[in-house]
């Protein structure tokens, strides 16, 4: 009688560890599934979320290309011109952003050393196959030839 009042008391031992090792399973689940959800969440928002949906820049489109190793991404670079704080003189800007429709960076291509303003949306991070840079451009807003300057041609150095 002795030995079964021992074997139930240590039936429920076990019990009760099993338990509170079952509890303590639930828990780190619960922690971990909370931990990785917040990972995935973080990594959508940097990544698939824009952080500014509707933007335009203009200037003059330096050039269009279709570069890359792994992931070819069109790429392209914008230059804008205009006075700048802090600096004495004509400032240029250099917008690089990335396209990920074909047929607009074909139109880009075309479009190249003229005046356009370009919609575009900026990202928290880059993807490597959506292009090297945040910003994204999307569509076309403008275009014009470039116009040359009207100014005075001054004549080349001579020496004398």
């Amino acid at each position: 009688m002795n030995i079964f009042v021992f074997r139930i008391k240590h039936l429920q031992f076990l019990f009760h560890l099993t338990f509170y090792n079952i509890m303590a399973k639930r828990v780190v689940l619960i922690i971990l599934a909370v931990l990785i959800a917040g990972l995935f969440t973080f990594l959508y928002i940097r990544y698939y979320v824009p952080y500014s949906d509707s933007g335009v820049k203009a200037g003059m489109l330096n050039n269009v290309k279709h570069k890359g190793i792994i992931f070819k991404t069109y790429e392209g670079e914008l230059i804008q011109s205009g006075f700048r704080p802090g600096q004495q003189g004509l400032q240029s800007n250099e917008f690089q952003f990335s396209i990920e429709d074909k047929e607009l960076a074909i139109k880009l291509m075309s479009l190249s050393g003229q005046n356009v303003k370009l919609h575009y949306k900026e990202y928290y991070g880059a993807l490597p196959w959506r292009g090297y840079t945040k910003f994204i451009v999307d569509s076309i807003v403008a275009a014009s030839p470039a116009v040359p300057s009207q100014g005075q041609e001054i004549p080349p150095y001579t020496g004398e």
